[in-house]
């Protein structure tokens, strides 16, 4: 199969240390953004099983829509969002973002019942709306595409850190609640929002909206970057022609982009919502008994190989060059191991098989945000982006709701994780269609849209 991206060239010393200092310098700031991003908005799931669900009176169906409303208020606003931050830069925009989030996050602390939490969580989706593509814009636009898959599987180890290290950083916050005699779940709210609203103060002074204005490279690393990024964007504008925010809306490619990315933003959500909720089943399904912090490890540890798959997996397609593999073998990994998962005799083999499906989801996501760019670019890149994640994102309303609302109706989580492993072999199916794609009409809208995803 071919690439769709170039494979390892010979690097100059020029853009070796270029690439070497946005790695170091920018790529771990926006990875700590993302990584308190992720998690304030996956916190209701460490309070579920912590107090939150008794003290409010919620069902596993009120859990989930309260976990999923937050996307409608992130879809709403969040194409509109990432064109902003194309219009006034990300260094205003991503840091307002985090400000705003912060603020709406510090009030989950007094929620009182299940509607003023149905409110603050779609708030908090309207607040955080644009931030995740507007920061894979923000480094898109930092990185020539044959480092990127390199450079944004550095920036997405922050999402299954946040779970490594903040699972048992939400179960100490608890702790330490209930130890000064506030309802300990409170207290977490409480927090990780405060960071959100001092690294946002933070990031407005340290952020950069383009290579020319760091001045941490040299003058001979400001003119590479400008210059090869410059030469990648005429390329693609003129083979590709997709500068225009209405390229975007019209690409099938994109679309289908959309719907791969569903299927693996349905897989990711139900696992970080619901993981918490099935490690606190383990009491009852095979006798056993945790603590709170004990739960906390307990809920980190899928994370933990996640991360190092996600880490090689990205550096292989940045050596060979991406190929349609590196995005169909994980997700049909994923959909074959999840429904399993509830099927294992012991809590051991659960977590084995929950860290299996972690693994294939994050090995895919980085590999597969260096798609969009390669054939959209200006503001058609902001929309298309910002479009993706819009429509992969209905999944983070539908699956914690639909996941919730089948437990229900079923009395078990069996049915539902079996639904999860259907939309993740759809994304894998759908990829192999895009992979196998003929060449469109010369002078068609996916003419380029092919030729870039066909392997």
């Amino acid at each position: 199969m071919a690439s769709t991206t170039p494979t390892s060239q010979p690097q100059s010393a020029v853009e070796k240390s270029a690439i070497k200092k946005v790695a170091v310098r920018l790529v771990p700031f926006v990875a700590l953004m993302f990584f308190i991003n992720y998690l304030d908005r996956t916190a209701i799931g460490f309070a579920a099983p912590n107090g939150m669900n008794e003290d409010l009176a919620l069902s596993a169906a009120q859990f989930g829509f309260a976990s999923g409303v937050f996307f409608i208020g992130y879809i709403l606003l969040e194409v509109p969002s990432n064109l902003a931050l194309h219009r006034f830069g990300a260094r205003k925009w991503l840091a307002r973002i985090m400000v705003s989030w912060g603020i709406v996050a510090l009030l989950f602390t007094w929620v009182q019942n299940f509607e003023q939490l149905v409110v603050l969580r779609f708030l908090l989706g309207v607040a955080e709306a644009g931030f995740f593509p507007g920061a894979i814009l923000f480094l898109s636009l930092w990185v020539p595409a044959a480092h990127r898959s390199k450079i944004l599987a550095l920036f997405y180890l922050a999402q299954p850190l946040t779970t490594v290290i903040g699972a048992p950083l939400a179960a100490i916050l608890v702790i330490q609640g209930e130890r000064l005699g506030i309802e300990g779940w409170r207290f977490m709210f409480l927090g990780v929002a405060i960071p959100a609203i001092l690294i946002g103060i933070v990031a407005f002074f340290y952020l950069k909206d383009r290579p020319a204005d760091a001045k941490w490279l040299t003058n001979e690393e400001q003119v590479w970057l400008t210059g090869a990024l410059e030469t990648e964007r005429k390329h693609t504008e003129k083979t590709h022609g997709h500068g225009r925010i209405r390229d975007a809306f019209k690409s099938g490619r994109v679309w289908a982009l959309a719907f791969i990315y569903f299927g693996f933003i349905y897989g990711l959500y139900s696992l970080g919502f619901f993981l918490p909720t099935i490690i606190e089943g383990f009491q009852a399904q095979f006798g056993t008994e945790f603590d709170t912090f004990q739960k906390g490890l307990i809920t980190a540890i899928p994370y933990i190989p996640a991360a190092f798959a996600l880490y090689f997996w990205s550096r292989d397609a940045t050596r060979r060059g991406l190929k349609t593999w590196h995005i169909v073998i994980p997700a049909f990994v994923g959909a074959l191991s999840i429904p399993f998962a509830l099927f294992a005799g012991s809590p051991f083999a659960t977590i084995l098989i929950i860290a299996i499906t972690a693994s294939a989801i994050f090995s895919a996501l980085p590999n597969f945000w260096t798609l969009p760019t390669q054939f959209l670019t200006g503001a058609a890149a902001a929309a298309g982006i910002a479009l993706i994640n819009t429509v992969g994102n209905l999944a983070g309303f539908s699956a914690p709701f639909l996941t919730g609302a089948v437990a229900d109706w079923t009395g078990s989580y069996e049915l539902p994780m079996f639904i999860v492993g259907g939309f993740m072999a759809l994304s894998g199916v759908i990829m192999l269609i895009l992979s196998r794609a003929k060449r469109t009409p010369p002078g068609t809208v996916d003419e380029v849209d092919a030729q870039a995803l066909a392997q």
